[in-house]
């Protein structure tokens, strides 16, 4: 998920892109190596920028990795500044990164249950928290992904996710698209809809108490608007990715 931000000011450093990979004409995956050590807690957000532009990103990979992984969205201009230049950049290309990830959208160990609720590349924070528990398991919570969006192929960790969840008990993971009808949807078998519309039907299925429960939404404004409306004064604990909200 990225969002709206001022133009470059005050220090910043730099990051060359390793690897690059397109899975549709609009969404693509960077790997960057920081020219200086970044420390970061899974479900933050960097800050990259090109051109004089800059934007946060949340990042997909786990702490322990050696390269800063992102899930980008290409949003042509006017409306989108910054993701036409990162579009066009290849390996070895260099953004410029403020040194110091920043959010307070962070797993909460203090619950039994994560509903993790995410449109395309709001799943980005989800998996980098999932694989930094992996790395260094402790006790036995349930990661729940919810993704949702248009087309089937813009669930960039869809063989991801449900790899993990046929390996391990506590994970799961439901995608969904909401035009089922469309061409570019032909052979999809997984659920249909809009996400934030199935959150209600999944965790009364899984049998998920309130006080156990965190409910996590990241992406597009209104479907957190939505998640988050539907479990007002419901004792389940709610959390969502405010970036968005700065612009």
């Amino acid at each position: 998920m990225t969002t709206a931000q001022p133009q470059i000011k005050g220090r910043f450093t730099t990051a060359t892109i390793i690897k690059r990979f397109d899975f549709t004409r609009e969404h693509f995956k960077l790997w960057l190596k920081p020219a200086e050590p970044l420390s970061f807690q899974p479900g933050q957000y960097c800050t990259i920028g090109s051109g004089g532009i800059e934007r946060p990103y949340s990042i997909v990979s786990s702490p322990r990795e050696p390269l800063l992984e992102l899930f980008v969205e290409l949003v042509p201009p006017p409306v989108g500044q910054l993701t036409p230049l990162l579009h066009n950049l290849r390996v070895g290309d260099t953004v410029t990164m403020r040194p110091r990830p920043k959010g307070i959208f962070v797993l909460k160990p203090e619950f039994k249950n994560h509903v993790m609720v995410a449109t395309v590349t709001g799943v980005a924070p989800f998996v980098s928290m999932i694989r930094h528990w992996l790395e260094s398991p402790s006790g036995h919570p349930m990661f729940a992904v919810l993704e949702g969006a248009s087309y089937m192929d813009e669930l960039g960790y869809d063989d991801e996710l449900l790899a993990l969840a046929a390996k391990h008990s506590n994970i799961k993971f439901v995608g969904t698209c909401s035009r089922p009808q469309d061409p570019k949807n032909v052979g999809w078998k997984g659920e249909v809809g809009r996400v934030n519309a199935l959150v209600e039907k999944y965790v009364a299925q899984w049998g998920f108490k309130p006080e156990e429960t965190c409910i996590y939404a990241c992406g597009n404004p209104q479907m957190i608007e939505d998640v988050k409306a539907r479990y007002a004064n419901s004792g389940f604990h709610f959390e969502e990715e405010r970036f968005w909200k700065d612009d």
